[in-house]
């Protein structure tokens, strides 16, 4: 998998959530947590597309720390999103093992880098 594969596939995982928050009941608490988790998945894919153009290999990790947090993120919402039962489970989870899959290749990617940067 190169870094467009994992481009394509940061923005699909934003779209599926997007997606996932219109589903969302109307009330308060489906708005605050679809504004965050929306903000969360965005920005895992804005920040893995930042990363393949950072300045040097330290602002590359750097950038990639911050998608891994994002992606972190999201994936509690995710659980958040199943404990108040604002969505069916088996998209919710669909959404949460694909977060799940592109938060262990970025944590990955990141070791592989710092890795490289001691060589």
């Amino acid at each position: 998998m190169d870094k467009f594969d994992m481009q394509r596939r940061t923005m699909k995982m934003a779209l599926e959530v997007i997606k996932l928050t219109k589903l969302f009941p109307i009330c308060q608490e489906s708005k605050v947590i679809a504004y965050q988790i929306i903000k969360s998945s965005t920005s895992t894919a804005a920040n893995y597309r930042a990363a393949g153009r950072g300045k040097s290999a330290k602002d590359f990790i750097a950038k990639l720390g911050i998608a891994e947090e994002e992606c972190d993120e999201t994936i509690f919402w995710l659980e958040m999103i199943l404990e108040a039962q604002l969505a069916s489970p088996e998209i919710t989870q669909t959404i949460k093992q694909e977060a799940s899959e592109i938060l262990a290749i970025i944590v990955s990617s990141i070791k592989t880098a710092k890795k490289n940067l001691e060589k």
